[in-house]
């Protein structure tokens, strides 16, 4: 009777599937024997310790007799250890004498049996020739593509040449900041000197009549600082200014009211003008004795209470200011007022 076997697709798929069982079963076997020759080495590693130590207890049992100290009986151990270690690296250096040897033999067999080879025929040698020509021929062939990457190489190189400062530079900027920052802490300390440095400051108190007095302060002093010294000053002589403080003061240069927050640094450095000239001139050349002028090493100014009207002091300070030339301007202001 006939039968139905299915589909052909259904008898490949159970073909497949064999196949990989057969596979899986061939890994399995595989790994149950690397398994098994892990073992094996494991086991023979053991044993070969044990013997090891094994006739080392034997020799120390053969060598000692009767009583031994504790140190003795530890130096004989290592020194037969170390015997025992001595003879096995014997053994191993020679293992691998005669693998050498029988490694040279091998080679002089095989080049024994190439020569027997050769006396028997010619065609082999004519072989060899054209191999060893093919061979140097090749080796050449390798060296010229290689001389002429290299020169390829050397065509697509940069050029040492060029300019490239205008490229970006890690080294150049890391270099430059450096620089840049030696140059800030320099200019730092110079300008901190200057600050450092004294002047002679000439001030004249306001109260109806000038009062004026000489103090010695740093350029890098506030106006506040100088008003506070200003004022411990002219505490011993003026009784209305012992309970007075420094906010109570206004500090006028010529034609000019400067807030307390201002340093003389600040106007030496940007060179400040008022109307006759610079607000502070600390170190200036030296006039000619010809020409009698006001000594501007000295900084003037006025000082006044500031219950006081501003209006008549600007005023006064334009007609009356402090030093020579001030006083001048007073007197020719007099001689005018008299004449009308």
């Amino acid at each position: 009777m006939a039968q139905y076997k299915g589909a052909a697709s259904e008898a490949g798929r159970a073909m497949h599937l064999m196949k990989k069982r057969e596979k899986q079963r061939e890994q399995m076997e595989q790994m149950k024997q690397r398994i098994a020759e892990e073992n094996i080495m494991k086991s023979n590693i053991d044993k070969k310790f044990s013997a090891h130590y094994d006739a080392v207890e034997a020799e120390l049992k053969s060598s000692t007799v009767g009583l031994v100290t504790l140190n003795d009986m530890k130096a004989k151990q290592e020194a037969l250890v170390k015997e025992r270690e001595k003879q096995l690296a014997k053994k191993e250096q020679s293992k691998e004498l005669q693998l050498k040897l029988e490694k040279l033999r091998e080679k002089e067999r095989k080049k024994e049996a190439k020569r027997k080879i050769s006396s028997l025929s010619f065609t082999l040698e004519e072989e060899e020739e054209a191999g060893e020509e093919e061979e140097e021929m090749a080796m050449y062939e390798e060296e010229l593509e290689r001389e002429e990457i290299t020169m390829k190489k050397r065509k697509l190189g940069k050029n040492p040449d060029v300019d490239t400062s205008f490229l970006p530079d890690r080294d150049r900027e890391e270099e430059e900041n450096r620089l840049r920052e030696e140059l800030r802490q320099e200019w730092e300390a110079k300008q901190e000197k200057i600050k450092s440095e004294e002047i002679e400051i000439t001030f004249s108190y306001w109260d109806g009549s000038g009062h004026r007095r000489t103090v010695k302060m740093k350029k890098g002093n506030t106006m506040q600082q100088f008003l506070q010294k200003a004022l411990e000053i002219l505490r011993k002589d003026f009784s209305e200014l012992r309970s007075a403080g420094v906010e109570q003061l206004m500090y006028i240069k010529e034609d000019l009211i400067i807030p307390h927050h201002h340093s003389f640094y600040d106007f030496i450095v940007t060179k400040a003008r008022g109307k006759s000239g610079e607000c502070a001139r600390p170190s200036p050349s030296p006039p000619p004795a010809t020409c009698p002028q006001p000594d501007h090493s000295l900084i003037s100014m006025f000082m006044m209470m500031c219950g006081c009207s501003v209006t008549p002091l600007w005023r006064r300070m334009r007609y009356r200011g402090a030093g020579a030339l001030g006083r001048g301007r007073a007197e020719q202001w007099r001689e005018r007022k008299v004449e009308k």
